[in-house]
């Protein structure tokens, strides 16, 4: 293949990843485009960009989801190639033979191989012809109802229920009892059709304590194909990674020899070009071992933790794409790609741990993330002042630490993650910290169920007290002046304050987010090492582990509990579509069981009766949009 080097880019997409696509382009000499819709209007990756084209409305179908609009954009700007980052158009084999018809550069894999590993069903028969091993479970055409309960019987419960043409958790459901799958799958089925455009699903066993280990893979137009070892993306919610690392904790030289060469073969099945990821499923019951590991699927794309395996080889690995795109062999020779010490990613979502992780939208009015110093890297979409806007993903950053072992890059993530501050969006920075601090994870005792099981005592936001109390109540009563005084908020690490002629054991009662507490009053200097105080607007607020506190005088103490929602209301929880509505007014309803379910951010959320009785009022159908704090349903008991 001839070299064709890429002089302008059109990046399709949004966010962190479009933003660290223009920063190696910018190294390379390659000019960006970045295109943009509606909400992206001021968005960082546009001003970053060199050229920019507006796409359409916010929503992505009408924006980064139309392959024309894109098309026209780069026609417009006169790219001569397109990278498409991950998700949206990326594994749309329709679109990358439309960009290679309209003469540009595809910066991803051949149309063919993204066919061929985008259906799992196909893949995985794919994959079993070509000596890979494959999870058991069931692959056919027949999808009626009875014949896919009936292979479910016949696998044995629990089993997974998983999209056809899913990823990111979409369309998958675990079911533990035959009387619990009708229902799975209904909704398994309405999630695939309304991500993916295509309900069928397949069925797999599940396996009880499983990790999910990927390889990354790349390949060039040369007949050449490495690895670059893999990476472990067990720590899930809801099928949705959380924290990615490399290498795999308990991967023996042996095992990892036989998972990359299964990728490696994988690749080689479908004549791969460029990047890819190899996913395996593995049974952890008895720690790693090659005969219980098996073929999941192969994401023909960037990953989102791309940055683990490029701080633990030293590559960057859209470099590479953009070179293999260019017809250039691989950088490197598999002998010459080395691992270096540990490297870790957490991803910061807008969302809230407290509120069943319920995404959270609005204005950054206040956004700082930790220090990029030596070990630690930042990938961000967002900056102070932005918007984070219900109609994309809500990861909004990712953190990635790099150190000499995995205690070393725990540790410099685990401070990360606490020293980031945000409001008054919600993110689950805090519920990472108490993730990455907790002994088991430290003890690398991990699987795709950890969170899961541990739900509990991650999610909860912990109570402020102790010393972080104490100076919270001083600051917000003024009796603290070098606070206000401080010109940075950031700066008064060590600061000590003072009280004249306090009773040592004097108590004043203050609101920590609406709640009335009751905090200390003492002379003590306290150090303030790990917190930060600041003021916006009209909020106090503490920072701490992650975590943010508003504080304020105890001045409406008379209006205490006004706002609280009477038993059996059932509101939306955020801004939305209805999807489905489980019960008709009037109707018995059992505790449980879903009266609406909700569509936000790609994902749906089901609102379920409290306990038994009666649906008495119901205002939503199926298709509205509603706002956050909307009553949607009345169960009375009964």
């Amino acid at each position: 293949m001839a070299l064709r080097p890429i002089k302008r880019l059109l990046i399709a997409n949004r966010g962190e990843i479009a933003r660290r696509v223009i920063r190696t382009a910018r190294r390379m000499g390659i000019e960006t485009v970045a295109v943009y819709a509606d909400a992206d209007q001021h968005a960082p990756h546009v001003r970053e960009a060199d050229h920019r084209v507006h796409i359409g409305p916010s929503p992505a179908r009408e924006s980064y989801l139309d392959q024309g609009k894109v098309l026209a954009a780069a026609k417009t700007s006169g790219a001569d190639a397109i990278h498409p980052g991950y998700g949206f158009l990326s594994e749309n084999a329709a679109f990358a033979e439309a960009v290679i018809a309209a003469g540009l550069i595809w910066v991803g894999p051949p149309a063919s191989s993204i066919r061929a590993m985008g259906l799992k069903d196909a893949a995985k028969r794919l994959m079993a012809e070509a000596g890979v091993p494959t999870t058991p479970g069931y692959l056919g055409e027949d999808q009626s109802p009875k014949r896919l309960e009936a292979e479910a019987a016949r696998i044995g419960y629990p089993v997974l229920i998983k999209a056809v043409a899913g990823g990111g958790g979409k369309g998958m459901r675990k079911v533990e009892e035959a009387s619990a799958f009708a229902a799975a799958l209904a909704g398994a089925k309405r999630e695939a059709a309304s991500s993916f455009g295509d309900d069928r699903v397949l069925l797999e066993t599940y396996v009880a304590r499983p990790r999910h280990i990927e390889v990354q893979v790349f390949a060039d137009n040369h007949g050449n194909v490495v690895h670059l070892y893999e990476r472990d993306c067990s720590l899930q919610r809801r099928h949705q990674k959380v924290i990615e690392e490399a290498p795999a904790p308990g991967m023996d030289a042996a095992t990892r020899a036989a998972v990359t060469g299964a990728a490696v073969k994988a690749a080689e099945a479908v004549g791969y070009q460029g990047a890819g990821t190899v996913e395996f499923i593995a049974d952890a019951s008895e720690g790693l071992r090659a005969d219980r590991i098996w073929f999941m699927e192969m994401n023909t794309r960037l990953q989102v933790e791309h940055p683990v395996t490029e701080m633990v080889t030293g590559q960057d690995l859209v470099e590479w794409q953009l070179r293999v795109a260019a017809g250039e062999p691989l950088p490197l020779k598999q002998d010459g790609i080395r691992l270096n010490g540990w490297a870790m990613e957490a991803r910061l979502y807008a969302e809230n741990p407290a509120k069943k992780f319920l995404p959270s939208t609005g204005k950054l009015e206040h956004f700082r993330l930790p220090e990029a110093v030596d070990g630690v890297r930042l990938d961000s979409g967002v900056e102070e002042g932005g918007e984070v806007t219900p109609f994309y993903d809500p990861m909004i950053a990712k953190v990635i630490a790099h150190g000499a072992d995995r205690l070393d890059a725990v540790h410099q993530l685990a401070k990360a993650c606490g020293e980031t501050q945000v409001w008054p969006v919600k993110t689950n920075a805090g519920f990472l910290a108490r993730v990455l601090r907790h002994p088991d994870f430290l003890a690398a005792d991990v699987d795709t169920a950890f969170i899961e099981r541990r739900l509990d005592q991650l999610a909860p936001k912990p109570p402020l007290s102790g010393r972080y109390l104490e100076i919270a109540a001083d600051a917000v009563l003024d009796v603290w002046p070098m606070f206000g005084a401080h010109d940075d908020p950031w700066a008064i690490d060590g600061a000590r304050g003072f009280r004249l002629n306090a009773d040592a054991r004097a108590t004043v009662r203050v609101l920590v987010d609406g709640a009335p507490t009751d905090a200390p009053l003492t002379d003590r200097h306290w150090p303030q090492r790990g917190l930060h105080f600041t003021e916006i607007g009209d909020a106090s607020l503490v920072f701490t582990e992650g975590e943010v506190y508003e504080i304020a005088a105890p001045v409406a103490l008379a209006g205490e509990g006004a706002g609280a929602v009477a038993d059996g209301q059932l509101l939306s929880p955020m801004p939305g579509r209805i999807v489905s509505v489980g019960a008709a007014r009037g109707e018995r309803v059992s505790r449980g069981q879903a009266i609406v379910t909700l569509e936000a951010m790609k994902m749906e959320h089901a609102l379920v009766a409290p306990f038994d009785g009666v649906l008495a009022e119901l205002s939503a159908k199926a298709g509205d949009q509603v706002s956050e704090g909307v009553t949607l349903a009345r169960v009375e008991k009964g």
